[in-house]
């Protein structure tokens, strides 16, 4: 803590300020349809039956494509109230989704999901504590059977994105730090390019929980 003002307090602070200043369809990840958060959930075969949680969802409209395919269970957690509104109010009042503001790192769930989906949280944890943590969380938050999808920025992409560091990843470095007990179902590489045009090339895996 630093001023009173917590680590947690200043990254809300932080995306909140992003999603103002920059608007939800300019912010560098966003995406009219998510492209590669649709092919890893067909690659991980959850069931339309299923649940699945989006962590770091925000304003994205992923929430919106898995509802629209029959799911009826489905959170989204982000530390941004000021993203997550954006999705809800888009939405409108759909009882298959939970919104819930929240910090990845220090959550403490009272259920599993079925899918696991992260596109583009985990890089930003840059500690190894904070790694643990997540991993820690993953592990809980899914059940055996269930499926994990998860992409970071590749090796070589950036080194930053909106003005904060990241981590870059391999497939292969990507799956040691998820921890074991995670099946490979497939991988590889997806080049996202931002609404400005710059090109950032992804690293994702889909893996099942044993």
């Amino acid at each position: 803590m630093v001023g009173g003002v917590t680590q947690p307090d200043r990254a809300r602070a932080h995306w909140d300020e992003r999603y103002r200043a920059t608007g939800s369809e300019s912010v560098s990840w966003f995406e009219p349809e998510p492209r590669l958060s649709l092919a890893m959930f067909d690659l991980a075969g959850t069931d339309r039956s299923g649940s699945a949680i989006d962590i770091g969802g925000g304003a994205s409209s992923f929430a919106e494509t898995l509802i629209d395919r029959g799911l009826t269970d489905v959170t989204v957690l982000d530390l941004s109230d000021v993203a997550l509104s954006i999705a809800r109010n888009r939405l409108g009042n759909s009882e298959s989704v939970h919104w819930l503001v929240a910090d990845v790192t220090t959550w403490e769930p009272d259920r599993t999901w079925d899918f696991w989906h992260d596109r583009a949280v985990f890089h930003f944890l840059t500690e190894p504590e904070q790694r643990a943590a997540y991993r820690s969380l993953l592990h809980r938050s899914v059940p055996t059977g269930g499926a994990v999808a998860v992409a970071t920025f590749a090796e070589d992409g950036p080194e930053q994105c909106s003005g904060l560091p990241i981590e870059r990843y391999s497939v292969g470095r990507l799956l040691d730090e998820l921890g074991d007990g995670l099946a490979e179902i497939a991988s590889g590489r997806f080049v996202h390019t931002t609404p400005s045009g710059a090109v950032q090339p992804l690293t994702w895996i889909v893996a099942r929980k044993v």
